[in-house]
């Protein structure tokens, strides 16, 4: 099993609360203070803080007290380190998705042009262009079915 790195698994870790995603996307409108966030939930405030303290370890946000009033901000390492990693995922299933078209347009996985039939395949069962990411070569049932 592949190992992600401690970061990357913080990150995603303070988003699987709603409570922490909620406070993430609020805070995508502006920095806001804890208080102003904590309104918006019905725990008392030290759990409130837990919350926030879970999100400033991950690296999602960065708070600042200045006099009694501790403000909260987004921090946009922590989306480009996610960033990254979905864009690696997103290539390897773009790579096996087009393979696995592939192979159930020609049966083979190798990189040959697409055959289709023209009299025997139905519309539904045709690839459209806007699906097709091989070159299509129409054939007749003769080329494509030999007797």
């Amino acid at each position: 099993m592949a190992q992600y790195s401690p970061t990357l698994d913080g990150i995603f870790h303070a988003l699987a609360d709603p409570t922490r995603r909620e406070v993430v996307d609020r805070l995508g409108s502006g920095p806001a203070s804890v208080g102003e966030l904590a309104n918006h939930f019905d725990m008392a405030l030290p759990s409130f803080l837990k919350h926030i303290r879970t999100l400033e370890s991950a690296g999602w946000i960065r708070t600042r007290k200045s006099g009694r009033v501790r403000t909260c901000r987004l921090e946009p390492g922590a989306l480009a380190v996610v960033d990254g990693w979905l864009e690696a995922q997103r290539r390897v299933w773009q790579g096996r998705t087009d393979r696995l078209e592939q192979f159930v347009l020609t049966g083979s996985a190798d990189p040959d042009p697409v055959i289709i039939p023209t009299t025997r395949a139905t519309p539904a069962t045709r690839a459209t262009p806007a699906t097709r990411s091989t070159p299509v070569t129409q054939a007749t049932d003769a080329e494509e079915f030999p007797a």
